[in-house]
């Protein structure tokens, strides 16, 4: 399959166009194994390494803790447990990048203006995120002032020469969270604001910018998106190329490759390689999905990691 590999941003730094050049050069050859992880210990990465003597090429780092507006009072223990459990981790992304695997970035971002608990929720906010579109709000100066604090976390790895899978707003397509709430009109334009801000003003030109919707009518364009993504849960073991979702995804952009920015259970490699469906990646999701037998039993995590089509990061090319 041709297809451009020009990044939605001109200025990319070069270690983010090799990382871009290599997810190019490698559709249809391979696909990167990738674990999201939450937590300072990580728990995730060792319990893989245990159970198939590997680790993942990829790995998610979650931004929550980074929100500026969270309403600590109204916090429940659930939330305050994920909080501070994830409080610092961007230490573990940069020891990641060390270690010369690629890093991948979601944030659950609290709501900008008013909310309780894990405001990222719309139940829990009533933010409005139609009004961050209308300049004079205090919708939109607070949505840029929480832009202000993520820029200057994301720009330590821009100094360090790190290039990231930078996925805002992801499963826009849907109502749960506060960018979505609105109808995917609006948030396409929120994804579109923060990435005029982030390249234009901000010159965050290490990030590879990852869409998340899967529906053609509100795709924000190769102007804006290197790669287009969708996240699936589907019921526990059911392990398949996911090819249904992949033809909506493909409906979306001719022009850009496709991943799995979030799944529930192990896809199956196999079968992926065998239809040559050409995912440039999987990350599942972090606790119970990678930590118990709830949704892939052992035997699947060790088939996966060990397929001859698998990129795990023992396979992975330093790339930066």
């Amino acid at each position: 399959m041709t297809t451009s590999i020009t990044p939605a941003n001109p200025n990319m730094t070069a270690e983010a166009r090799a990382v871009l050049a290599y997810l190019h050069e490698i559709r249809g050859k391979g696909i990167l194994l990738g674990q999201h992880t939450l937590t300072m210990a990580q728990e995730e990465l060792s319990h893989l390494e245990t159970l198939t003597g590997k680790l993942p090429a990829l790995c998610g780092f979650e931004l929550l803790s980074y929100s500026p507006n969270i309403n600590y009072p109204s916090c429940s223990e659930a939330a305050l447990k994920e909080v501070r459990e994830n409080e610092g981790t961007l230490i573990r992304a940069y020891e990641w990048a060390e270690r010369g695997g690629l890093v991948t970035m979601t944030w659950h971002w609290y709501s900008p203006l008013s909310g309780k608990d894990k405001s990222f929720y719309a139940e829990n906010t009533d933010f409005d995120a139609s009004r961050v579109l209308i300049d004079g709000t205090p919708e939109r100066e607070a949505f840029f002032r929480d832009m202000d604090v993520m820029a200057e976390l994301l720009r330590g790895f821009l100094e360090k020469r790190i290039p990231i899978l930078w996925r805002p707003f992801h499963e826009s397509d849907g109502t749960w969270f506060w960018w979505g709430a609105k109808g995917q009109a609006v948030a396409r334009e929120l994804y579109g604001t923060m990435f005029r801000y982030f390249t234009d003003v901000w010159h965050l030109d290490h990030l590879i910018w990852v869409w998340n919707d899967p529906t053609a009518e509100f795709y924000v364009g190769d102007d804006y998106c290197d790669i287009a993504s969708l996240d699936y849960y589907t019921d526990p073991h059911s392990h398949t190329a996911l090819a249904q979702q992949y033809e909506r995804l493909t409906a979306v952009t001719k022009g850009r490759p496709y991943a799995l920015g979030e799944v529930g259970n192990i896809p199956d490699i196999g079968e992926i390689a065998e239809k040559e469906i050409d995912w440039l990646w999987f990350m599942l999701w972090s606790g119970e999905f990678a930590l118990t037998e709830a949704h892939t039993k052992p035997e699947v995590f060790c088939a996966a990691y060990r397929h001859p089509y698998a990129i795990t990061l023992d396979r992975l090319p330093r790339l930066y």
